[in-house]
C-alpha cells in the first residue's frame, strides 16, 4: 500500500454510526462486542460473488471501517499460486460496501477466492468462498432461482436454525444462483415475536433498521444487512455466484415511478426520491457489475455456456401506474428494455433463452383497484401492459426454446402458454415457472388471465394466506441441462430440497 493511500485511509476516519448500526444485533441477540472497534479490520456481512462470465466475476463485501478491499483467486482451495485483486476503499460513501471486479480467469472452472480488507496498518481475518466461471461448451449445467427474502413479519428465526433455504439450495451444489426480486422487504418492520393461530411463537431477530419501514439511505442499507446476518444466507452467497434483480419490496410494495404516497408510516412521500435511495443501497449490497448492466441500472444479459442465455429484467423502473386505463396499451418494460429484450433473443444461438423475470407474465396481481402486474385480469384483447407484452410474444415467436423464470406470488407452480387457448394467438407456446418464496409468507394461487392462453400444470400453494415459513410453502426452482442433448429438466422444491413437481424439455429446432 502506497504511504498517500494510507494516508487517504486514515484521514477518511470511521464509518458513520448509521452504517455500523447496519451491523450490529439488537434484542432478542444483542452483543455489546459487535459494537467495539478492534484492533483490525472486520468483514462484518459475508463475501458474495456475481456477475459472473467465462472469464470473470464480481466479489462483494463489506467492512466495519475505511480499508481496502483484496481479492485472491486460485484454482487451489489452499491459494497456492493465488491471483491478488486490490478492489476499491471501503468508506461511509457506500456504508462501508465494496466490489471488484475479477478478471482473466479460466472458463467453465471452480475457483477459490479469499476476501480480505487492508487499513494500511493490519489486515482483517480472511473470509473465503468459491464461484464457477461459464463454461463455454456443452457442460452439464445446474441453476437455482426463488425469490421474496424476509417478508409479511417473518425475519431470521434462531430457533428453526434461521433461514434454512439457502441450506437446502447450497446442498443442491448450483452453479449459479437467479435471484428473482424482493431481495428484502423495505417496508416490512418486524416484531420481536410473532403468535401463530396454532398458539406456537414465532421469534425474530430484529435490528433498528428492521423496526420501521425504510427511508433514508442507512435504514435501506439496513434491510440488505439485515439478511446478511443469517449463517445460511452467508454461507450460500459465499459458495454461488448469483444474478440479481430487484423487484417491488427492495422499495416499497407495489411501488411505481411518480407514486405519491398516502401511507402514514411514511415520512417521505414521494416513491421517486425512496426509489432513488432504494436503488443506491440495492446496488451496494449486491455484486452486481454497473457496467454490464443496461444504463447502469438492473436489466443485462450473459450467456452461460453453449446452452443457456439469460436475460434479467427489471419490470418495476419503467411500468406505468398501477392505476393506469387497463383498457389502453401501457408499459411493464418500457420501449427500450423492451427492443433489448427482443433483439438479445433474436440475436441468440443458445439452446435456451431463460427470460429472468420480477413479475409472472399471467397471474392477475391486483393492488387495489389498480393492477401490479402484468395480467389485467380482463378478457379478450391484450390491453394495459398486456399489449406490450404481446408485442414482445409476437417479435419473438421464431425464437425456439424460451422459457420465463420469476418468483413474487409466494407460492410455485408452472404454467404453459399456448395460442391454441389464447384470445391473443400471435405468438409461439412458452412455458413460465413460479417459485417463492425463500423466507416469507406463503400466499396464493392467484387467478390466471386468459389473454394469453396459460394453463396451470402444477400449482404448489398453502391453504392460509400468509402462511409462515414454519407451514412448508417455501419454494424455489432448478434447471438442470444436459450438456450432451441440451435436455432441460426443470424441479420446482420445497424449502427442504424435495423435488414436487419436474418436467424434462427436449430443445426445439428453430
Amino acid at each position: 500500500m502506497t504511504e498517500q493511500t494510507r494516508r487517504s485511509l486514515l484521514k477518511t476516519g470511521a464509518l458513520t454510526a448509521g452504517a455500523l448500526a447496519a451491523g450490529a444485533l439488537t434484542a432478542p441477540t444483542a452483543s455489546a462486542a459487535a459494537l467495539v472497534r478492534r484492533d483490525r479490520p472486520v468483514l462484518t456481512h459475508g463475501i458474495q460473488s456475481g456477475d459472473v462470465t467465462a472469464d470473470s466475476a464480481t466479489v462483494w463485501t463489506r467492512a466495519d471501517r475505511p480499508s481496502r478491499l483484496v481479492v485472491e483467486v486460485s484454482r487451489d482451495p489452499s491459494f497456492r499460486g493465488a491471483r491478488t485483486y486490490r478492489g476499491p476503499l471501503l468508506t461511509p460513501d457506500t456504508g462501508g460496501t465494496g466490489k471488484v471486479r475479477v478478471t482473466g480467469l479460466p472458463a467453465g472452472t471452480e475457483l477459490h477466492y479469499r476476501v480480505t480488507a487492508d487499513d494500511g496498518r493490519t489486515t482483517s481475518e480472511p473470509l473465503t468462498g468459491r464461484f464457477r466461471t461459464v463454461p463455454l461448451g456443452r457442460s452439464d449445467t445446474r441453476i437455482l432461482w426463488s425469490g421474496d427474502v424476509v417478508g409479511q413479519g417473518w425475519g431470521i428465526n434462531p430457533d428453526i436454525g434461521g433461514m434454512t433455504p439457502f441450506a437446502a439450495m447450497a446442498a443442491r451444489r448450483p452453479d449459479l444462483f437467479l435471484h428473482s426480486g424482493d431481495t428484502v422487504y423495505s417496508d416490512g418492520p418486524l416484531t420481536e415475536s410473532v403468535t401463530l393461530p396454532d398458539g406456537r411463537v414465532w421469534r425474530n431477530v430484529v435490528t433498528p433498521e428492521k423496526s420501521k419501514v425504510a427511508e433514508t439511505l442507512d435504514e435501506y442499507r439496513g434491510q440488505h444487512a439485515y439478511n446478511r446476518l443469517d449463517e445460511n444466507f452467508k454461507a450460500f452467497t459465499a459458495a454461488v455466484a448469483s444474478y440479481v434483480q430487484w423487484d417491488d419490496h427492495e422499495v416499497l410494495n407495489n411501488w411505481y415511478p411518480g407514486e405519491i404516497l398516502d401511507l402514514a408510516e411514511y415520512t417521505e412521500k414521494r416513491v421517486d426520491v425512496l426509489k432513488q435511495r432504494a436503488f443506491q443501497a440495492f446496488h451496494e449490497w449486491h455484486p452486481i457489475d454497473a457496467k454490464r448492466a443496461v444504463d447502469g441500472r438492473v436489466y443485462r444479459s450473459f450467456r452461460y455456456g453453449r446452452h443457456v442465455e439469460i436475460f434479467v429484467l427489471d419490470m418495476r423502473t419503467y411500468k406505468d401506474a398501477n392505476t393506469a386505463d387497463q383498457t389502453r396499451p401501457g408499459h411493464i418494460l418500457g420501449d427500450k428494455q423492451a427492443k433489448w429484450l427482443v433483439d438479445g433473443l433474436n440475436r441468440s444461438t443458445a439452446t435456451w433463452k431463460i427470460v429472468q423475470a420480477d413479475l409472472p407474465i399471467g397471474l392477475v396481481v391486483p393492488d387495489g383497484s389498480g393492477i401490479e402486474g402484468v395480467a389485467n385480469a380482463l378478457p379478450g384483447a391484450p390491453a394495459g401492459r398486456e399489449a406490450e407484452l404481446a408485442w414482445v410474444l409476437h417479435r419473438i415467436r421464431a425464437v425456439a426454446n424460451v422459457v420465463w423464470l420469476t418468483a413474487d406470488v409466494h407460492y410455485t407452480a408452472a404454467h404453459h402458454y399456448s395460442p391454441d387457448r389464447a384470445a391473443f394467438a400471435d405468438f409461439s407456446p412458452f412455458w413460465e415457472f413460479v417459485s417463492g418464496p425463500l423466507h416469507a409468507g406463503a400466499f396464493g394461487p392467484n387467478t390466471l388471465d386468459p389473454t394469453f392462453g396459460p394453463e396451470a400444470v402444477f400449482v404448489h400453494a398453502p391453504p392460509v394466506a400468509n402462511t409462515s415459513p414454519l407451514g412448508g410453502f417455501q419454494h424455489f426452482g432448478e434447471l438442470n441441462v444436459d450438456g450432451a442433448s441440451g435436455a432441460l429438466t426443470v424441479d420446482l422444491r420445497d424449502g427442504k430440497g424435495t423435488s414436487l413437481w419436474s418436467k424434462t424439455l427436449a430443445p426445439e429446432r428453430g
